[in-house]
C-alpha cells in the first residue's frame, strides 16, 4: 500500500515532461523503422534478451550468471557495433539528409543538363537492345568522391559514344561502375557497396544489388542495364524501378535531376518486384 500511495503522489507532469516523452517515443518510432527488415532487428532482440536476463539474474540473486552478462556485455557491445555498422552507417546519412541540415549541404553542385540526358538514356537503350550490362550513377546533392577513388578516373565529357564504349565487354573499364559527377564522367570501374537487404529477389545480379546498395547509403541516383536480360532499371533511395523503356527513363531523369537547385524531389514509392 505505501507503494501504491507513492504512485498516487507524483509530481504532476508538466509541459516540458510531455515534450521529453514525445521526442523519445519519436526517435524510439524512427530507429524501429530504420531497422524493420534488416538483420539488425534480430540483433536488437538479442540484445534486449540479454539486458532481461541480467535483470533476472540480480532479481533472483543469481551470482554467477550475472557476474557473467556483466563482464560480456562490454565486448557485445562492440560487437554490435562491427555486424551492425552498415545499418549504422546508413542511420547517420539519413540523419544528415533531415530537412534541417540542408544549409549545410552543397547543393549548388551542377547535374547533367537535357542534352547530356539525352546522352545518357540512348547509351542506356543502345546497351540495352546489344543486352550489355552497365551500371551508371548520377551524383546528386550528397558526394560520392569515395566511390569515384576507387574507380578509374576519368573527367571526361559525358558522350553516347564515350559510355558504350566503356561498357563494352571487350573494354578494360566495363567491370564496375560509371560515376557522373558535375556534367562529366568523373571515374569508370568504380567499386560500390552491395546491399544486405534480405527482401531482394534472387534474380537481382550484382549490379542490381550495388546499384541499391549505393543508394541506401547516398541520394544519388543509379541507371542499370541487365546483361542477363537487357532490362533498364533506375535506382533511388534503395528501391528499384524496373522494365523501363528509354522514353519512361528520359522522364525519371528529367523528375530526379533536371530539378530546381535546392528542392529535393520526393522519394518515390518503387516495388522490389
Amino acid at each position: 500500500m505505501t507503494w501504491f500511495t507513492e504512485l498516487l503522489q507524483r509530481p504532476p507532469v508538466t509541459f516540458w515532461d510531455v515534450v521529453d516523452i514525445m521526442i523519445v517515443s519519436i526517435v524510439v518510432y524512427e530507429v524501429l523503422k530504420l531497422i524493420r527488415g534488416t538483420h539488425a532487428v534480430q540483433m536488437g532482440i538479442g540484445i534486449a534478451s540479454l539486458v532481461g536476463l541480467f535483470y533476472v539474474s540480480r532479481g533472483l540473486q543469481l551470482e554467477t550468471l550475472n557476474w557473467l552478462i556483466r563482464n560480456v556485455v562490454g565486448y557485445v557491445v562492440f560487437a554490435a557495433i562491427v555486424l551492425m555498422q552498415s545499418d549504422i552507417r546508413r542511420a547517420l546519412v539519413l540523419i544528415g539528409r533531415a530537412p534541417y541540415f540542408r544549409i549545410f549541404r552543397q547543393l549548388d553542385r551542377q547535374v547533367p543538363d537535357a542534352d547530356r540526358i539525352e546522352e545518357l538514356v540512348g547509351a542506356a537503350a543502345a546497351l540495352a537492345a546489344k543486352r550489355t550490362g552497365a551500371l551508371m550513377v548520377i551524383e546528386r546533392s550528397i558526394g560520392v568522391r569515395n566511390y569515384i577513388e576507387s574507380g578509374i578516373p576519368l573527367d571526361a565529357q559525358l558522350t553516347y559514344d564515350l559510355l558504350v564504349s566503356i561498357f563494352q565487354p571487350t573494354s578494360p573499364l566495363h567491370d564496375g561502375a560509371v560515376v557522373i559527377q558535375n556534367d562529366r564522367v568523373a571515374a569508370a570501374a568504380c567499386f560500390l557497396p552491395l546491399t544486405v537487404n534480405p527482401r531482394l529477389g534472387r534474380e537481382l545480379g550484382s549490379r542490381h544489388r550495388a546499384a541499391i546498395g549505393l543508394t541506401e547509403e547516398n541520394d544519388a541516383v543509379a541507371i542499370v542495364v541487365s546483361e542477363e536480360t537487357g532490362v533498364i532499371s533506375l535506382v533511388l533511395g534503395g528501391a528499384i524501378e524496373r522494365n523501363l523503356d528509354p522514353e519512361r527513363l528520359r522522364e525519371r531523369l528529367a523528375q530526379l535531376v533536371l530539378r530546381r537547385r535546392g528542392v529535393d524531389t520526393p522519394r518515390p514509392d518503387y516495388s522490389l518486384s
